[in-house]
């Protein structure tokens, strides 16, 4: 099985872009970073603070995820160039396959193909973030050779 990216269409972007900004407030309330109330506007500032221009915010490629070359979209995938110090390295802000196409290769393939994407563009490294409550996701990121660089923790207080 193949998988590829292809440049998110201005068609795509929206949609993806308002399920990611509801799957990111979730998944910080699941965390227990963030209360419920006012996640939704909490995450779509951040976004909106990551890609001032959409698709056209330098240095941000979104992709969609294709099980092969014709198609179908299986999910997505945003990496973003940062520059710091001379050195380039890559982030992945977000990368989501739909339910019914998950545990099939997909993210491993997507993140072999997003790889090569990145290393064209000259990033030396590549980060991303992952919850604590995603092992799965954990499972792959260590697998595919990525390595724990700091865990953050959160003790709550009476209040």
């Amino acid at each position: 099985m193949t998988t590829v990216l292809r440049r998110m269409s201005p068609e795509a972007f929206g949609p993806v872009m308002q399920a990611s900004i509801a799957s990111y407030a979730q998944e910080n309330v699941q965390a227990g970073r963030w209360p419920a109330e006012g996640a939704l506007e909490r995450a779509r500032a951040d976004f909106l603070a990551l890609l001032p221009q959409g698709l056209a915010t330098p240095d941000h490629h979104l992709f969609e995820v294709l099980a092969a070359p014709e198609g179908p979209v299986v999910g997505h995938l945003w990496l973003a160039l940062e520059r710091r110090h001379g050195d380039c390295s890559a982030f992945v802000y977000d990368v989501e396959i739909a339910p019914e196409h998950r545990r099939q290769g997909h993210a491993r393939r997507a993140f072999q193909a997003m790889e090569a994407v990145a290393a064209e563009l000259g990033a030396t490294s590549i980060g991303l973030h992952v919850f604590a409550h995603n092992p799965g996701a954990q499972a792959l990121y260590q697998s595919l050779g990525y390595q724990v660089t700091g865990i953050n923790m959160k003790k709550s207080l009476p209040g």
